[in-house]
């Protein structure tokens, strides 16, 4: 039984016919049907989409670009697309017209109105910045450009370094007519990947809009491509999967720029160049690479002397000299996982906005005071500016110059008040100095501001009696420390070495790391500077990868290294490398690199700096001799103990040769052998242990006062010379802190008193009220 079409199923089929004509198509496909159903006016067809939520529109333009890109796979081009009209007669409605509408705009861009941008011409209109200090490079683009063949310049380097600005600098001579008469009439059209990929979901589409744009520039014949970030478009598109995907972007290009019909400038960093271009011999061989360096630190500052005007402009600032030479020498010091002059940049031109906004954060909280003035206040002031009006009116009149008839030449009151208003309406301009962009790179580097700011020498005459106040009784360790640290910011080390080297032997307790936190707090600023590391921890072969990261294949690949990732989030920091000795020997493989290089390489290749860092070893090599020769000395005098201490540092020495390979104590700065303390010195090691006790109970609102009993009964029970200061730590705690958490829990002392601890006849402990009452560092309602 034959069923008929009815009359709407027909009018489907002559529209999708006459779509299929107008678009140059020897067939009719789905998508033809389905564009002649979205886009009919028929009430049966639009109530289902209704209910189902759909719009016709926008199903209608999924066929087309469906339809479009199976014409591309083929590689054959929808010859009549750019002509494609909707029937006349078919009740079409205002949904297909809409449609016909959208598709003839698009049509009439072409690609590269659509994905490029004319440098040229923002070039002429001064939309560019201006380019110091590439000549060399902008004259060897030039160069190859125009060459007869293989005329097509690839720029080689590190983010930042300016690769992107040689493009527009070419643009710029261009523009200006300093070129070549070759290259007057040329545009440099710099190509958005990102745009030319985006939405291209469909296969064969991007290579669709890639020969469309190809066929444009040959057309155009006076187009110069400039592609940044080229690896972003090699190897798109492909299709197939595994090695042997047949086509790619970069196989679209060949041809073209093998036949001349396409030059363009590509721009991609040395990482990436041999990633993609090193593979594919024949396309790397249309390209000539141009490296582009980092400039130095003097080019840099007249780089950033020559942008100054712009970005003064936009901040409405005024940087200093000062604040050049201080970007660019800050950036390059404390911030070395980039490159200049793009982190020199970055830092003028965030401080101006942070300068800007603290300008108009002051102007706001005066506007705001303003406004919480009382009326009398404000009447006040109205008096005061009367009466200084009068004044200065009479003086006007007394003391003018006269005029030939004898009057006086007096101002009008409003010609002064003008003068007056112009006066106050003018804005003090905002100055940008060193201070400004020290605050800012302290934001990006971590480093406190006073210590990019502060007076080296200041600095430095003072670390000797920081570093005293914390270590008791290692006054040859603090001087050696001192001097290593002093040569290091003098400038006659190395400047490509770490601050400075150090291995610290010597018996347990004696402040070999108690000493390391002291310097990060006086020379880094903070006790949180400082990455320690426990050597235990890499005792077998294998956790040497912990340090820098897993090589490819092995498991925890991609995952970032202990060392190296701590010291490339924060650079100025102290490494504490504890217990060196019971590192694996192939740790210490890496150690001379950062040692000798001030860099190490992790899993990824990424070059971290250890420039910034002062590193420290310790071990307890030599604790046997130093012991040994303590219990042999005796009671002796200044002179002897010190020549006995010189022969105790020798047999040390001996042990630390036995132990590790020349090479590494070769490359350390000082090798400081700590002291065994004596019982002498148990004293003043107790008074700072109790003040970070009194701190944290002044912290509770409580005082705490010990008596000199006291202090002498703890030295007695807390003293061990072969453990050095450990053993008096927990004696404070055994005789003080357990004492004294007891009476609080059991309400005996609440916040606002001081506590007592003294011995009485008996020579037993006791705890005791005192009368004067102590400042509460904490939330006073806090109850026990």
């Amino acid at each position: 039984m034959d069923i008929p079409f009815s009359g709407s199923c027909k009018r489907v089929f002559e529209v999708a016919v006459e779509f299929s004509r107008n678009m140059g198509c020897s067939f009719i496909s789905p998508e033809h049907l389905a564009l002649a159903l979205f886009t009919l006016d028929d009430p049966t067809t639009n109530s289902l989409l209704r209910s189902l939520g759909a719009d016709p529109s926008q199903l209608a333009s999924v066929a087309l670009t469906r339809l479009q890109a199976e014409l591309a796979k083929d590689c054959r081009e929808p010859a009549g697309a750019s002509s494609f009209k909707v029937p006349k007669k078919s009740p079409a409605g205002a949904g297909r017209s809409a449609f016909s509408k959208s598709l003839n705009s698009k049509k009439e861009k072409g690609a590269l109105d659509q994905f490029c941008l004319d440098l040229t011409t923002q070039a002429s209109g001064g939309f560019i910045d201006p380019i110091i200090g590439r000549e060399e490079e902008i004259e060897r683009v030039v160069q190859i450009i125009c060459r007869r063949t293989k005329n097509n310049p690839i720029l080689l380097g590190e983010a930042g370094v300016g690769k992107t600005a040689i493009a527009e600098g070419l643009a710029l001579r261009i523009a200006n007519g300093d070129v070549p008469i070759y290259l007057v009439a040329k545009r440099i059209m710099s190509l958005d990947v990102g745009l030319l990929i985006a939405g291209a979901k469909e296969r064969g589409e991007l290579e669709s809009r890639v020969t469309s744009l190809i066929r444009e520039v040959r057309e155009a014949g006076d187009v110069i491509l400039f592609i940044d970030e080229v690896h972003n478009l090699i190897g798109s598109g492909t299709v197939g999967k595994g090695k042997g995907a047949g086509l790619d972007i970069g196989n679209l290009l060949k041809p073209p720029l093998a036949r001349g019909e396409l030059q363009c400038i590509a721009a991609t960093t040395l990482d990436e160049h041999r990633m993609h271009f090193e593979k594919d011999k024949a396309l790397a061989r249309r390209f000539q690479p141009v490296l582009v360096e980092e400039p130095s630190q003097d080019d840099a500052v007249k780089i950033l002397l020559g942008l100054r005007e712009k970005y003064e402009t936009y901040h409405k600032c005024k940087f200093t000299l000062e604040a050049i030479n201080a970007a660019v020498y800050l950036s390059a010091r404390y911030i070395p996982d980039r490159q200049l002059p793009d982190k020199a940049i970055d830092l003028i031109d965030e401080a101006g906005s942070r300068a800007r906004m603290e300008s108009f954060n002051r102007k706001k909280e005066g506007q705001s005071s303003i406004l919480l003035k009382s009326p009398d206040e404000y009447w006040q002031e109205i008096r005061a500016a009367q009466n200084m009006h009068e004044v200065v009116s009479s003086n006007q009149m007394k003391y003018s110059p006269r005029q030939e008839n004898g009057s006086a030449a007096i101002k009008a009151p409003s010609e002064d008040m003008n003068e007056l208003t112009s006066e106050l309406q003018v804005e003090e301009p905002i100055v940008v100095g060193t201070e400004e962009i020290a605050r800012v790179a302290s934001l990006w580097s971590g480093i406190p501001v006073q210590q990019l700011t502060a007076d080296d020498r200041k600095l430095l005459v003072g670390l000797d009696g920081e570093l005293r106040k914390r270590v008791i009784g290692q006054d040859d360790a603090v001087m050696a420390i001192s001097r290593a640290v002093k040569r290091s910011r003098v400038g006659l080390n190395d400047p490509d070495r770490p601050i400075a080297t150090l291995l610290f032997c010597g018996p347990t307790g004696v402040g070999k790391t108690e000493l390391t936190k002291a310097l990060a707090a006086s020379y880094f600023g903070s006790e949180s500077a400082m990455l320690r590391l426990d050597m235990s921890e890499y005792m077998e072969r294998h956790t040497v990868s912990k340090l820098i990261g897993s090589p490819p294949g092995y498991i925890g690949y991609g995952e970032t290294g202990t060392l190296t990732e701590a010291v490339r989030r924060k650079p100025f920091t102290v490494v504490l490398l504890d217990e060196i000795e019971k590192a694996h020997p192939d740790i210490f493989n890496i150690l001379l690199q950062i040692f000798e290089d001030g860099h190490l390489s992790d899993s990824q290749g990424r070059r971290v700096s250890f420039k910034n860092t002062l590193i420290v070893m310790t071990s307890n090599i030599g604790s046997t001799s130093i012991s040994k020769g303590r219990r042999s000395m005796g009671f002796m005098t200044e002179d002897t103990e010190s020549s006995s201490y010189v022969a105790m540092k020798s047999l040390v020495m001996e042990e630390l040769k036995a132990f590790f390979r020349p090479e590494l104590l070769n490359r350390i700065d000082e090798m400081v052998v700590f002291r065994p303390l004596e019982k002498t010195q148990m004293l003043a090691i107790l008074d700072i242990i109790l003040q970070e006790v009194k701190g944290r109970l002044l912290a509770l609102g409580i005082g705490l006062e010990v008596s000199d009993a006291m202090k002498d009964l703890i030295c007695e029970e807390g003293y061990d010379k072969s453990y050095g200061a450990r053993p008096l730590r927990r004696a404070v705690t055994h005789l003080i802190e357990d004492v004294i958490s007891e009476a609080i829990l059991f309400g005996e002392y609440k916040p606002g008193d001081t506590i007592l601890m003294d011995i009485d006849a008996g020579g037993k402990l006791c705890m005791s009220h005192l009368n004067e009452k102590v400042v509460q560092l904490s939330d006073p309602t806090r109850t026990f």
